[in-house]
């Protein structure tokens, strides 16, 4: 019998410790199917630094090294600079990403480090916790903003690929998510892009991933799929926010 679906080789078989719904385990499959048809495995040396993600190491099959909370990019910058052929990338929380690590993603992506960057945002601190996180919508509830995010004294959420997309080092920023099958497949096209990216040497890339968190939202995986939709994607809606191969066809 043909087998049409299977577990890809940089993909570890080992138990998920993530939560029942958690959409890491998705996006791991698809960082390990990229690095699979890319024939990168044994080049690709990935970071994971503290947050939902900190025990990626556990999962690909890759070289993993593990980061100091927030500063995966900066690891990833000196890895990168010492062994350019290899394949480096991060795996980050918008916690991490876009509060204590801030000045990291900023500063490498202005600088065009030929890294790539795997960003999940699920608008919480899901290992901690459930605190609010820089992504945390208006109005949402947290364990740190029981009556729901107030953006008087908070701030409003950081929307990252907006950010990022308007600096010259960036070479994509693209934003997905993993709710739908055409979804998860538009998310590893982004996946591979990113890591295209980087073996032609065209600058930093970063993909958000859309995320759910059902434990600390208080919701069933399902009924978290369903918010994610009606309240996450119209904050935070899908699409390519830059890309340098567009930017050079259009050039051609």
């Amino acid at each position: 019998m043909a087998v049409v679906f299977d577990r890809p080789h940089a993909l570890l078989d080992v138990p998920t410790h993530y939560c029942p719904g958690c959409p890491h385990g998705i996006v791991h499959r698809l960082v390990a199917e990229a690095m699979d048809e890319l024939d990168i495995e044994g080049k690709a040396i990935g970071v994971a630094p503290v947050g939902c993600a900190v025990m990626a190491y556990d999962y690909f099959g890759c070289d993993m090294i593990e980061a100091p909370h927030g500063r995966a990019p900066a690891i990833a910058t000196g890895i990168k600079r010492a062994r350019p052929d290899n394949v480096v990338f991060t795996y980050q929380g918008d916690g991490d990403l876009a509060a204590i690590g801030t000045a990291e993603t900023v500063h490498s992506a202005t600088r065009g480090e030929n890294i790539t960057i795997i960003f999940i945002n699920n608008a919480i601190y899901g290992m901690t916790g459930g605190q609010m996180a820089p992504t945390t919508l208006p109005g949402q509830v947290t364990q740190t903003t029981p009556y729901g995010r107030d953006v008087n004294y908070a701030g409003h959420p950081i929307r990252v690929c907006e950010l990022l997309s308007t600096l010259d080092g960036v070479a994509l920023a693209q934003r997905v998510t993993v709710d739908t099958v055409p979804h998860i497949r538009e998310a590893k096209k982004a996946i591979l892009k990113g890591f295209r990216n980087q073996i032609e040497k065209k600058g930093f890339s970063i993909i958000e991933v859309v995320s759910a968190c059902p434990t600390n939202w208080g919701l069933s995986p399902t009924e978290a799929l369903e918010w994610l939709r009606q309240n996450m994607l119209p904050y935070y809606p899908l699409g390519v926010y830059k890309d340098c191969n567009t930017r050079e066809e259009a050039k051609a």
